[in-house]
């Protein structure tokens, strides 16, 4: 259910993109509100995995492949959305 939801506010963002429902003010700090909840969310995940016991109680087991797992997704998630971005970009701008 919880999936339904994500799927409407992206959506709800992507309209109020698409309608130019956003002040240009807002628009011109976007990389500062992008960045800031993200950091948000990475430190919401940090107390998450500290409060859970179990977590940091194994974290040893986990092993050298998680983390490269880890950080491989994270790089490849931040190429990709670069690429698109810039293709995003080099499409407005041949209209």
């Amino acid at each position: 259910m919880r999936i339904l939801l994500y799927i409407a506010i992206i959506s709800l963002g992507a309209l109020f993109g698409y309608k130019n429902l956003v002040s240009q003010k807002i628009f011109d700090k976007m990389n500062i509100i992008q960045y800031v909840c993200l950091l948000f969310l990475l430190f919401v995940m940090g107390v998450k995995i500290g409060i859970n016991k179990d977590v940091l109680m194994s974290f040893h087991k986990l092993g050298f492949s998680a983390v490269v797992i880890a950080a491989f997704s994270v790089a490849f998630s931040v190429l990709a959305v670069k690429i698109i971005s810039n293709f995003i970009k080099t499409e407005s701008k041949v209209e």
